[in-house]
């Protein structure tokens, strides 16, 4: 694995765990009972970014390094997603 793609691994992680994320303990101003004129009542009451961002940061480290460790050894590899079998038999020498 090329450090390009260990760096692209990583951004795929770090982006959809802040997808996953991103609603989790979520207050809305609805529930807080205070409605800022002019927006939803479904809108965040106390939007903190940094934290959501430590715990992505986290989470996408611990999931990346599980998934680069599974890529660098072998574990599974290409040709085990080619279930029509279309691939070339692997070269052995």
């Amino acid at each position: 694995m090329s450090i390009t793609a260990a760096f692209v691994l990583y951004a795929v992680c770090w982006f959809m765990t802040l997808f996953v994320v991103l609603p989790l303990r979520n207050r809305t101003q609805g529930d807080a009972g205070v409605v800022v004129p002019g927006t939803p009542a479904s809108a965040p009451a106390d939007f903190v970014i940094r934290r959501k961002a430590f715990i992505t940061t986290i989470a996408a480290t611990v999931i990346w390094v599980i998934l680069t460790t599974v890529i660098l050894s072998g574990v599974i590899s290409v040709r085990d997603f080619d279930l029509m079998g279309r691939m070339l038999p692997a070269v052995t020498n």
